[in-house]
C-alpha cells in the first residue's frame, strides 16, 4: 500500500516545539549580542572627552572589537564543528557579555581597546553558532526565514542601546551603559539546560570529530605553527587598527593578507578560492553598512546638532527598519531565491542613501522615515548574508567555514569608521558615509548577482557536497522547490575523513 510523502513544512506553524525554542533561544542571544556590541558607538564623544583623545581616535574603539573577530570566528566555529552548536553559542553569549562588563571599568584607551576585543571574539562566535544552529535545527525549505528572523534580533538590541543610552547616560554616565551589557551571562545558564543540539549537525557529524575543522587547524604538525601565526596576526591588527603601525601601514597590511591567505589554505583546502571570494564579498558588505552603523550616532549629533532623546529616537527608527527588512527580506529570500533577493533589495536601498544625508536638522519627521526605508533595504537584506555563505560550506566544517570567512571579511567593519572619519575630514561626514554606502553596496549587488564565488568553484571544477558548489553541478535552485528535505545517512568512515583536506 503506497504511503503519501510527509508534509514540507513552510510555515511557522509547522515548526515543532523544538525548532521554535532552538529559533527563540539563538534570537535572544544575538540581540543581547546587539544590544552589547554597539554600545560604544553610542559614546564615542564622551569617551573622547574622559580619556581625552580626538574623535578619530575614538573611532577606532570601534574597530578594536573586528580586530580579534577573525580569531573569534575560526575558534569558536572550530567548536562549534567538533563538539556541537549549542556549547559554541553559549561561548560566544559568555564572551561578549564578560568583555563589554569589563568595559565599564576601562582606565584609559589601550584597557579600553582590550576588552572591545573580547567583545569581538564573542560577537564573532555568535553570528556563527547562532545562524547554523538555527539553520541546521529548521527544515531546507525555510532557511532564509531562519537567518532574516534571527538578524532582525541583531537591530532589536541597538534599539535598546539607544534606549538605555537615553536613560542611562545623561543620569549615571557612559559606564553604566557597559555594566549592563553584564546581563547575557544569565541568559547562558538556561540554555545550557533547555537547548538540544541541531539536528543536522547531529546527523551528519555527531561523534565524529576526525571530519571537522579543528582536526584541522590542530594537527600535532601545525599546533606551533598555527599559534604562532594567531599572536602575529593579532600583534599586526591591532598596531593597524589603533593606528600605531606609522610609515608600515601597508607592509604589515601584506602581513595581515598572507596570514589570513594561509589559514585559509588550511581550512578550505582546494576550496581556498571560493572562500577567500566570500570574504571579499563580506568586506564590502562591511564597508558599506558600518560607515553608517559605526558614525551615524556621531553624524547626528555632531553635523545635526541633535541632542541624546533625538539621538535615540533616530536610531530606534532606524533599527526597527532592519530589523523588519531582514523578517521580509526571509520570507522573500524563500520564494524568490537568496540571491535574487539579496541583490534586489541592495539596489533598492541605493534610493534612499541620498536622502538620508541631504535632509537639514529641520525635517526630523522625513528622516525617521527614510533612515527607517534605508535601513530595511541595505542592511535588513543582510539577514540572507548567513544562508548565502552557509550555502558554500559543507555542514562538517559550515560553522568555521561561514564564521571565518564572515569575521575576516567583517575587517571591513574595523576600516569602515577609520574610511568614513577620513574621507569626513575633506568632505564632510554625511557625504563621506554617502559615498561608501553608495559605491560599496552597489559592487556587493554584482558579486551576489554574478554568482562570483561560485563561478569560481565551477571554473576550477572543485568538487563539494556543498549546497552552492552542488548547484552548479546539477539543477540551479528553484524558489519554493517541493522537493523534501532528505533524510541524511551515516556517513561511512574513510581514509579521506580521518585525515580530512580541509572542506
Amino acid at each position: 500500500m503506497a504511503t503519501s510523502p510527509p508534509a514540507i513544512p513552510h510555515s511557522f506553524r509547522s515548526l515543532t516545539g523544538q525548532q521554535r525554542k532552538a529559533f527563540f533561544a539563538a534570537w535572544l542571544g544575538y540581540l543581547l549580542d546587539g544590544f552589547d556590541f554597539v554600545l560604544i558607538t553610542l559614546v564615542l564623544t564622551e569617551i573622547a572627552d574622559e580619556f581625552d583623545i580626538s574623535l578619530t581616535k575614538a573611532a577606532t574603539l570601534v574597530s578594536a572589537a573586528f580586530v580579534s573577530r577573525w580569531f573569534g570566528g575560526l575558534v569558536l566555529g572550530a567548536i562549534g564543528d567538533r563538539y556541537g552548536r549549542k556549547p559554541a553559542m553559549l561561548l560566544a553569549i559568555l564572551a561578549f557579555s564578560v568583555g563589554s562588563g569589563m568595559c565599564g571599568f576601562a582606565w584609559g584607551y589601550w584597557s579600553l581597546f582590550v576588552f572591545r576585543a573580547i567583545v569581538g571574539i564573542g560577537m564573532a562566535g555568535e553570528y556563527g553558532s547562532s545562524a547554523t544552529y538555527v539553520m541546521e535545527s529548521w527544515p531546507k525549505t525555510m532557511r532564509n526565514r531562519a537567518t532574516g528572523f534571527l538578524l532582525s534580533a541583531y537591530p532589536i538590541g541597538t534599539v535598546l542601546a539607544a534606549l538605555a543610552y537615553e536613560v542611562i547616560v545623561p543620569v549615571a554616565g557612559w559606564r553604566w551603559l557597559f555594566y549592563a551589557g553584564i546581563i547575557p551571562i544569565a541568559l547562558t545558564l538556561y540554555l545550557r539546560r533547555a537547548l538540544p543540539e541541531a539536528a543536522e549537525w547531529q546527523a551528519e557529524v555527531g561523534d565524529k570529530p576526525e571530519v571537522t575543522t579543528s582536526s584541522v587547524l590542530l594537527a600535532p604538525r601545525r599546533r606551533l605553527f598555527n599559534g604562532a601565526l594567531a599572536v602575529l596576526l593579532s600583534t599586526v591588527l591591532v598596531l593597524l587598527f589603533s593606528q600605531n603601525a606609522g610609515s608600515a601601514a601597508w607592509p604589515l597590511a601584506v602581513i595581515v593578507v598572507l596570514c589570513l591567505v594561509t589559514f585559509t589554505v588550511q581550512l578550505a583546502g582546494r576550496l581556498w578560492p571560493v572562500m577567500l571570494a566570500i570574504m571579499v564579498t563580506t568586506f564590502c558588505a562591511f564597508l558599506y553598512s558600518w560607515p553608517i552603523q559605526s558614525l551615524l550616532p556621531t553624524y547626528l549629533k555632531t553635523e545635526l546638532g541633535y541632542d541624546a532623546g533625538q539621538v535615540s529616537d533616530a536610531l530606534t527608527w532606524a533599527g526597527l527598519g532592519y530589523a523588519a527588512g531582514s523578517c521580509l527580506a526571509g520570507v522573500v529570500g524563500d520564494k524568490l531565491g537568496t540571491r535574487r533577493t539579496y541583490v534586489f533589495g541592495l539596489f533598492l536601498s541605493l534610493a534612499f542613501v541620498f536622502p538620508v544625508f541631504a535632509l537639514d536638522s529641520g525635517n526630523v519627521v522625513l528622516l525617521w522615515m527614510f533612515l527607517f526605508v534605508m535601513q530595511a533595504t541595505s542592511q535588513g537584506i543582510s539577514g540572507l548574508l548567513p544562508k548565502y555563505i552557509a550555502d558554500h560550506f559543507p555542514t562538517r566544517t559550515r560553522a568555521a567555514g561561514l564564521g571565518f570567512s564572515y569575521n575576516v571579511g567583517a575587517l571591513g567593519g574595523a576600516v569602515a569608521p577609520l574610511a568614513g572619519a577620513s574621507i569626513a575630514e575633506r568632505t564632510g561626514l554625511g557625504t563621506a558615509l554617502t559615498t561608501l554606502a553608495g559605491v560599496l553596496t552597489a559592487v556587493v549587488a554584482l558579486i551576489v548577482g554574478f554568482n562570483v564565488p561560485a563561478r569560481i568553484g565551477r571554473a576550477l571544477k572543485i568538487e563539494s557536497d556543498a549546497p552552492a558548489l552542488a548547484m552548479t553541478k546539477s539543477a540551479p535552485e528553484t524558489p519554493g522547490s517541493k522537493t523534501p528535505d532528505p533524510v541524511i545517512p551515516d556517513v561511512p568512515e574513510t581514509a579521506e575523513r580521518k585525515a580530512p583536506r580541509g572542506l
